[in-house]
Parts: structure tokens; sequence; C-alpha cells
């Protein structure tokens, strides 16, 4: 039989996959976080006719002249450039800048994607829309360990802030270097007990001298802020011997750095203090290195956990298993697992998916060079039929 309508036999099939994978590419325009396929087609093994002979005496060498059987697939790439981002608004859906896969568990397997389209489900595990759960960090007391072993993130549902009482108050402003001896300044500030109790508790300033100001709480307890320059003094630290900015009254650390004596109106103000009372979990955000950060009733934020993102040495070396999923393999290498924005790893964008990486002019393109080669490929079959035809021919 003709060597020929074996390799046009070939090029049927090699060009069939790549109508197969262009297809698929096709058919996933608008999936998320899908990474389009490309074919890659060589040669198969060439029959020899003739071996190369090394130049003798006179006679120069002779090539190789070899008859080649036909093509095959060589490989099927996949194309791991970013999509773009789909803007969602909401807050469990993300998408990875950069380099990086999400980690998830599907059963006791580690799988990988780039679809960050995320649920949390009725035990506050954060899910795919299969079930599978997003691994990461989770946080102890605001606190991320990112060096131990990712496990499944959950959002504390219904979990509460204990209140912490008013400890540290911060002044700022300015006491008029012009006023009086004697002079009062009666400044209000919120604080909280034990019990997360609000109160409003009444400080009272009053100038002692020319360069000290006295402040007296409803228990009592007496401080004084001297000025120097203009500029308020702290108690000295006992190991530099310097200047704390601060000072300790009744139970209170007032940061003082800030106040000034100097001309003008007396108009010194409480600018930030701390404590407060009981919260339990109203919302939560993502950052961009994907901690995901509670916000509570009572106005305050805390950690409650972090992603975990995966890189490999061998991103082409990953195994497609459907659902947007990838499996590592002997040739990907073994996952990197780190916090977003290390390591060579994207950042987090929440509210935003990953759009298919598919560019539908170049896959249009490809349809019509498969069909092309799938008929020029025909035609090698018809015409090395018809020279068979021929040589039947010979014998009537």
């Amino acid at each position: 039989m003709l060597r020929s309508l074996f390799s046009g036999i070939s090029g049927l099939r090699a060009h069939q996959q790549m109508m197969d994978v262009t297809g698929n590419n096709i058919s996933n325009v608008n999936t998320t976080g899908y990474k389009s396929s490309q074919t890659v087609f060589q040669d198969t093994l060439s029959q020899m006719v003739n071996a190369a002979g090394a130049p003798q005496n006179d006679a120069g060498g002779t090539n190789p002249a070899q008859v080649g059987l036909g093509v095959r697939l060589a490989s099927i790439n996949a194309n791991f450039g970013q999509g773009a981002a789909q803007t969602t608004g909401k807050s469990s859906d993300m998408m990875i800048q950069g380099d990086g896969f999400f980690v998830v568990k599907s059963g006791g397997e580690t799988l990988y994607t780039r679809a960050g389209s995320f649920t949390f489900d009725a035990n506050g595990s954060l899910t795919t829309p299969n079930g599978q759960v997003v691994q990461g960090w989770m946080a102890d007391e605001g606190v991320v360990n990112t060096a131990g072993a990712p496990d499944n993130i959950k959002l504390p549902i219904g979990i509460s802030l204990a209140p912490t009482v008013t400890e540290n108050i911060t002044m700022t402003g300015n006491f008029s270097n012009e006023a009086p001896v004697g002079t009062q300044k009666e400044i209000p500030i919120k604080v909280y007990d034990a019990d997360g109790a609000a109160n409003t508790m009444v400080v009272t300033f009053q100038k002692a001298d020319a360069t000290t100001w006295s402040l007296t709480l409803p228990d009592g307890s007496t401080g004084t802020v001297p000025f120097v320059a203009g500029k308020a003094v702290g108690d000295t630290d006992p190991l530099t011997l310097e200047d704390t900015g601060k000072i300790t009254v009744g139970g209170f650390i007032f940061d003082i750095h800030d106040l000034t004596q100097f001309s003008g109106n007396t108009e010194a103000r409480v600018s930030n203090s701390d404590g407060s009372a009981a919260g339990v979990l109203s919302s939560y955000t993502v950052s961009n290195t994907g901690q995901i950060v509670g916000v509570f009733s009572n106005g305050l934020k805390q950690t409650l956990g972090q992603l975990s993102l995966a890189n490999f040495n061998n991103v082409n070396g990953l195994e497609k298993i459907g659902d947007s999923m990838f499996r590592s393999t002997v040739n990907s290498g073994l996952a990197q697992v780190g916090p977003a924005g290390t390591g060579g790893l994207g950042l987090i964008t929440s509210g935003a998916l990953e759009m298919s990486n598919v560019d539908l002019a170049q896959e249009f393109t490809n349809l019509v060079i498969a069909q092309r080669g799938f008929q020029a490929n025909s035609r090698i079959i018809t015409t090395s039929d018809e020279i068979l035809q021929e040589l039947v021919n010979l014998k009537r």
C-alpha cells in the first residue's frame, strides 16, 4: 500500500484532535478561570531509503534519503496567561492577580483551581460550587500562623468579641500659654469598664504654673503635664532615660506627646481611646493578601483567617480533571504553598472573578487552519486512492 495513504490518515487524525481542542476552547469562552489549550504537532518516524555516506577518496559524501510516515500530536499545552477581571461585588468571589492557584480539598484529595467563585455553606466553610472546601489558615485571637499546614477555612458564625477595658487615651491640641494660672479645662472621655458598659469620664485640666498643667480624674487621681519649649513632656523611660510621651494616672495611660502650649485658645481634646463593648460578627472583608477580616458590631475588626495559594515549578504538568480543577502530577513538581503576595504568588482581588483567557479571534483562525489541514490530508487519501485505482486497472 502507498505510504502516503497512511500519512494522510495520520494528518486527518491530528487535525481532528486540533479541532477538538479548539472546539473545547471556544465552548469555555465564558468559563470562570478557564485556561485555553493549544496543540503542537510533530512528524513521526521517517523510513530510511538511503543512508548517509562519508566522503571517500575523490568521491563526495551522500546525504541520507528518508520518507516521512506522517504526523502525530506532540502535546496539548495549556496557556496559563492572566484572564481579565469580571467584577461581581460579592465578597466571597475572589480572583488571583498573578501566579498561583487556590487550594481546595475534595474528600481527602488536594486540588487546585483558578476559579474563585466561593460561598459559605451551612457550617460556615468556604466552598466551591461543587462543595470542595477552600484551604488556608484560621486565626487564633486575630493572629494567623502561615507556617502551619493549611486547613479548612471557616467563617465562625456567631462569634463574639469580649469587651475590653479602656486603658489608653490619646490627647491632642493646645493649652494656651496666655491663660492665667488656675484656669480649668474639662474634657469628657468615653471609657468602657470590664462589663463593656460605656461611661463618660470628665477629666479636669488646671494650669498650675507657667509651664505646668495638672489633671484630675473623677476618682481623685491626679497627674501633671509639664511643657518644655511648648511641647508636653511625659514620664522618663527607666531604661533609656528618654521621654516616653506618656503619663499614667489612675490606671489610665495618657499619650500626651501631641499636646502643645503656645499662644492661642485652649482647645485640647481626646483624639483616640481604646476599649470597647462586646460585639458580634456582622460582616467580613478580604484583603489582597487573602486575609479574611471580620467586622464586629462594636466597630472593631479582627483577622479570622487567611487563604493559602499554591504554585508549581511546571504548571503545564498539572492534570485537568474537570470542574475547573487541576491535580498535581509527577511532572508538575510539589505544590509550593504560602500566603498571597509571597514567594512569587499573586495577590487576591475580592469581589471579582477571573474570566477565561480564550482569544476568540485566535480560536476561529485555528478552526480555519484545522479545517484546511483536514481537507489537504483528505486530498492525500483521495489522490492515493486514484493511484491505486490506476494500478488495479493495469490488470483487466
